[in-house]
């Protein structure tokens, strides 16, 4: 099943505000945890208030050395079940979760992530929005596809340094918001693929989408300040997940 992470983003951000419908517990009648932020030690998770309703992340670089970044994920009783936050770069070492509901337990944890990234592609679309056409567009453009090529490419254990790097990316202009991407799969133990986005004059790539494996073919609908941008895909795998961090929040401003 392939995930597209632009919904699931948006999806998230109402999370963040309304938290409620991510199968969340009843708000337990706890007052907001006020332990300072401690500086991490290697490899471990903290999570603090810093608000009554805004809680902090942190971790230290160490025991995940090699990985591409960590995925953030919070539930709302030890159990679970988790739901992704944000996928981050290797260098960022910090999250801030804002907005959340009042008195109840947050439960966060990160899990490292590891694999090649293929070259980059740069991509300048043409001006403009959606057409009429566009908006009758059903997207089968867009859906996830695992597209089959004559030769049987070779493959390899992401876990072998230097094997499995995805080859052949490839870019094409759908529409003035679309594109559809294809590359080569050279691996043989991926738990997913990422496609990731960096904008012109911006730093760092960030996660845009989720993938199953196997899937070699994605098509994109990008916003209006993606216009111009460098793309490149990522088969991955999941490192040991870290400890679990928790938060209890206090009353919202307005009391509740």
């Amino acid at each position: 099943m392939k995930l597209r992470v632009r919904p699931l983003l948006r999806c998230l951000a109402a999370l963040v505000i309304c938290a409620a419908p991510v199968g969340c517990s009843a708000p337990a009648l706890s007052t907001a945890t006020s332990a300072a932020p401690s500086p991490p030690t290697r490899g471990t998770l903290h999570a603090a208030l810093t608000s009554p309703v805004d809680a902090t992340l942190t971790w230290a670089d160490g025991s995940d050395r090699g990985a591409a970044g960590h995925a953030v994920e919070f539930a709302t009783s030890p159990g679970g079940p988790y739901t992704l936050l944000q996928y981050v770069p290797a260098a960022q070492h910090s999250y801030h979760h804002p907005r959340l509901m009042p008195q109840t337990p947050f439960y966060y944890r990160l899990r490292p992530y590891y694999g090649p990234a293929s070259s980059a592609v740069e991509v300048d679309l043409p001006p403009g929005g959606l057409s009429a056409k566009d908006k009758q567009d059903d997207n089968v453009w867009a859906r996830p596809r695992t597209v089959r090529s004559g030769r049987a490419p070779a493959t390899g254990s992401l876990r072998v340094p230097g094997a499995g790097t995805p080859t052949g990316l490839r870019a094409t202009a759908v529409r003035a918001n679309g594109i559809r991407f294809t590359w080569t799969d050279h691996a043989s133990d991926e738990q997913g693929w990422l496609l990731e986005l960096r904008t012109r004059g911006s730093g760092a790539y960030r996660v845009v989408a989720v993938l199953a494996p196997d899937i070699n073919s994605f098509g994109l609908s990008t916003l209006p300040d993606e216009k111009h941008a460098s793309y490149r895909v990522r088969a991955f795998y999941y490192g040991t997940r870290s400890n679990t961090a928790h938060v209890t929040t206090g009353k919202a401003p307005d009391g509740s």
